[in-house]
């Protein structure tokens, strides 16, 4: 799964990597959590532009905004079935960027949270899906989800599932939503993992010591 992740690259740099005319001011963040409102990038018709979601889709038929936090990510393998992403997957794809994201893995009884990021440290794009949804009262509340496939045999080691990372390549068939195929996930050998401070499991700790390797006893 993915339920946490970081972005700390400047706005230039999200920017170029993602084929934006323009990126807003975009302060660091180190761990980013569910039910916040996050930086994705959709198809604007004209190119691609940043949007601001809530991290937690919200089906445009749901009553309320809690459903959201049930849906922080969702499977691959099971995007067309499952009513509350079938709209979304025909239609409304994005992604998300992110310099890193953390999983955490049973040491000596304890979780032990990991990083994981590219191995040349590049920012990413994490394979997402849109919604729309409208208040009773009028209020418009855009929202999203990660899609999540097998894991890789680097993550393997930590989780079971993993964040699709698409390659910068097949950014433009994902986001134009003209292809129900999921693009390939980005390969293990591309990527890096190390342990880091417990830290990153509250929160309320969006420091940069979140993203520092520790040394296991």
């Amino acid at each position: 799964m993915c339920g946490r992740y970081a972005l700390t690259s400047s706005p230039a740099v999200i920017a170029e990597r993602f084929d934006l005319a323009w990126a807003p001011d975009l302060p660091p963040h180190y761990n980013i959590a569910p039910g916040q409102v996050i930086p994705a990038v959709r198809d604007a018709g004209q190119g691609r532009a940043l949007a601001w979601l809530k991290w937690g889709l919200i089906p445009s038929w749901a009553k309320d905004t809690s459903i959201g936090m049930k849906l922080i990510n969702a499977r691959g393998e099971t995007l067309g079935d499952k009513p509350a992403f079938r709209h979304a997957y025909r239609r409304n794809h994005c992604l998300v960027p992110a310099d890193a994201f953390y999983e955490w893995k049973q040491v000596a009884g304890n979780k032990q949270p990991y990083c994981i990021r590219m191995r040349d440290r590049s920012p990413f794009g994490m394979a997402g899906l849109w919604e729309h949804w409208v208040a009773p009262g009028g209020q418009v509340v855009e929202s999203c989800t990660i899609i999540t496939v097998d894991a890789n045999s680097l993550i393997a080691e930590l989780h079971d599932r993993m964040p699709l990372i698409v390659a910068p390549g097949d950014y433009d068939v994902w986001l134009s939503a003209g292809s129900k195929e999921l693009p390939p996930a980005v390969p293990a050998k591309d990527m890096v993992a190390y342990p880091v401070s417990p830290l990153v499991s509250n929160a309320r700790n969006d420091v940069p010591a979140c993203l520092t390797p520790i040394d296991l006893p």
